[in-house]
């Protein structure tokens, strides 16, 4: 934020709808009657989106069993609060569920802080840390986490843990600065167990009821904003996610299950019907508001107590402009309720520019065609990728000469997608904003934070042996597994690699989220046969505890699959099969037969077909964890921290084993080196 007047800094904390406190030059010790009472403050504390001199803290006191009016933060230099910089009173109010958020100014750059909560009765919340980014002429190197996708009904957030313990036991200059969160803070489908007792080999928790809530097949999903603010509050019961937001800031951005599984804009879809649900959007975005403390922009205009939610209704969406964008006034009003992307700065090296794909996205384009229109039994878990393609771009495909049918083995579909705009997952308006943030960023590294995967994830499936499969392979090449995220948006994601490119962008790098995965590769706009000119590095973290592909396979895969082996393949040496998908999508079906035959990894990689992926580096389908960056200005290292499948809490200090260690480095130049530094 730079330098900024105390005056100045109340209106940007109103427009955050914020509480404003203010820093002072010296500290003085405390004069509060601080007793610790963490069931008053049963969801801890938290900080978010730090700058050079300011940042966000958090907390939420029960209203339970006499609920307090005001809260007295206090900021200090030291966890004894002997060297008190900010104290100030804030309001709370049912209004918004009895959370605060504060934003403090009038602080140091890249420093460490401590806070706490109390209220008129002297009971207090537990301590949180805090860190201040680095000024922008700092030269110092970045340390930070990203992670995604956890699922408390499902699994336990052991990665959290893990990365306490290390940062605990880190050199000073080596700790994290922040924790990036690219979305699926919360799942919003939850599963009661009466209704459902285990998932795959996982025990069903209890975790939230819903006070009104819908149930649709055998789970729930939200319908008001108490209903969203309740699986809010179970999420935060856990603590091993409530220690790591009260040691780090954290930099969230929501996926789709903070607000509805497939839903895009402000519709919801289920069992294949797309329906409004403006009113849960708003709700969505309020309880994110309320819980999350970051600097988004809501549109009830200032306030330092409440989000002022528009009042919408669920209404059709029937016209849409030419960027796909529902031009319906209460579609508009909901999605417009609170804007999410933004940008963040650590010193010089590192500019951070997050990216929403779920608020001004358009209709997934395979949504207009029947299920059974590109779908062949033999081979169920792959799509043609020029069928992608031509979907995918719509009236701009082929430089505006879409074809009037795709083909589709001896099939030709009609192409009902020709005269629709080509699919955006960042909307007109989002992404002129992210390329000019782009080409102005004067930082070493342009870090795109981006909330689903750049990285395509494809196949061969045409060097299959004849006659392994009943039909031949309907495609005229490579395959692809499905759609829906930024590397199946093929026209925009090469409208933003050509951009890089005509301006001579440097430093680009991509971490994602969403994918259940971890991957590691360059960011091109083409795979060969077409031209390979990649324009950047991109990674992808795998869940913290959401289940992956991996883990549905072994549960839903047929034991008699012919093509069983191309994703859980069995060598003879092996007493259990094995995630061959990781094979396939790097190396290719070759490769799988081989190691089926054999169980050599060296001789199966020896007939890799180096032209499917040259793009990737390393891929583990089946992982679980997090992923460290470290940027400095001459590299920019990411380490991926695997743990085993997360199905039970490991209470140990250090979050339970490790499976392996993965680590990359990028230099200057235009190379990636990569290296495995250990496994275990």
């Amino acid at each position: 934020m730079g330098n900024i007047s105390r005056r100045d800094f109340l209106a940007v904390a109103a427009v955050l709808g914020a509480e404003a406190a203010w820093g002072r030059s010296f500290s003085t010790p405390s004069k509060i009657s601080w007793r610790e009472r963490r069931d008053l403050f049963p969801e801890g504390v938290a900080s978010g989106d730090p700058d050079s001199n300011s940042v966000l803290l958090w907390t939420r006191r029960a209203p339970q069993p006499k609920p307090a009016q005001e809260l007295i933060v206090e900021v200090a230099l030291d966890q004894t609060f002997q060297r008190v910089i900010a104290t100030q009173r804030v309001s709370i109010s049912a209004e918004a569920d009895w959370t605060c958020r504060v934003l403090v100014g009038g602080l140091k750059p890249a420093q460490v802080y401590w806070y706490r909560f109390t209220d008129p009765e002297g009971s207090g919340s537990r301590l949180g840390r805090t860190i201040t980014a680095p000024a922008d002429d700092d030269s110092r190197p970045v340390h930070f986490a990203f992670v995604s996708c956890q699922n408390a009904n499902l699994g336990a957030q052991n990665a959290y843990r893990r990365m306490i313990f290390e940062d605990e036991h880190a050199s000073e200059q080596d700790r994290l600065s922040f924790v990036l969160h690219l979305g699926d803070f919360i799942y919003e489908l939850v599963w009661y167990p009466e209704d459902r007792a285990t998932y795959y080999d996982r025990k069903v928790r209890e975790i939230v009821r819903y006070p009104q809530g819908e149930k649709i097949q055998d789970f729930h999903i939200p319908v008001t904003v108490d209903d969203y603010r309740a699986v809010y509050r179970s999420y935060l019961h856990d603590p091993d996610l409530q220690d790591a937001r009260a040691r780090w800031p954290f930099v969230p951005m929501w996926d789709n299950h903070e607000y509805s599984w497939q839903g895009w804009q402000a519709l919801q879809v289920f069992d294949g019907k797309t329906r409004p649900a403006q009113t849960r959007k708003v709700a969505a975005n309020q309880a994110f508001f309320e819980y999350q403390p970051a600097r988004m922009v809501k549109s009830g205009g200032p306030s330092s107590e409440e989000f002022n939610p528009p009042k919408v209704k669920d209404a059709p969406v029937t016209v849409f402009d030419e960027h796909g964008l529902g031009q319906e006034a209460n579609n508009l009003a909901a999605i417009n309720s609170l804007k999410g992307y933004r940008s963040l700065r650590w010193g010089r090296n590192v500019e951070l520019i997050i990216t929403d794909e779920r608020n001004y996205r358009s209709e997934d384009p395979g949504s207009k065609f029947d299920d059974a229109a590109f779908f062949n039994a033999d081979y169920s878990q792959f799509v043609p990728e020029e069928v992608l393609e031509i979907l995918d771009g719509g009236r701009d495909y082929n430089g505006g000469k879409p074809p009037n049918t795709i083909r589709f083995g001896d099939q030709q579909v009609p192409n009902i997608r020709k005269a629709d705009p080509a699919q955006t997952l960042l909307g007109a308006e989002q992404k002129a904003w992210f390329l000019e943030r782009l080409r102005n960023s004067k930082t070493t590294w342009k870090i795109w934070g981006s909330t689903t995967s750049t990285l395509d994830m494809r196949a061969d499936p045409q060097n299959l042996p004849p006659g392994m499969v009943a039909s031949a392979w309907p495609g005229a090449g490579y395959a692809s597994f499905s759609g829906g995220d930024v590397s199946t948006a093929y026209q925009e994601r090469g409208e933003i690699y050509d951009f890089i490119q005509k301006h001579a962008i440097t430093g680009f790098a991509t971490v994602a989220g969403d994918r259940h995965s971890f991957w590691a590769g360059l960011s091109a706009k083409s795979l060969p046969p077409k031209p390979f000119d990649p324009v950047g590095v991109a990674f992808v973290v795998g869940s913290i505890s959401a289940p992956g592909m991996v883990e549905s396979m072994e549960h839903h895969l047929p034991k008699d699959a012919p093509l069983r082996v191309l994703f859980l393949g069995q060598g003879p040496g092996d007493n259990r099969p094995q995630p061959t998908i990781n094979m396939l999508v790097r190396h290719g079906v070759r490769s799988c037969l081989e190691y089926a035959r054999s169980g050599d990894v060296h001789k199966s990689r020896q007939l890799s077909n180096r032209d499917l992926s040259p793009h990737v580096s390393f891929v583990d389908m089946g992982g679980h964890g997090y992923a460290v960056v470290h940027a400095a200005a001459d590299r920019l290292e990411t380490e991926f921290i695997c743990l085993p499948r997360p199905i039970v809490r490991q209470d140990q200090p250090d979050g339970g084993p490790i499976l392996y260690r993965f680590d990359t480095l990028q230099g200057s130049g235009a190379s990636t080196n990569v290296r495995i530094s250990s496994r275990r």
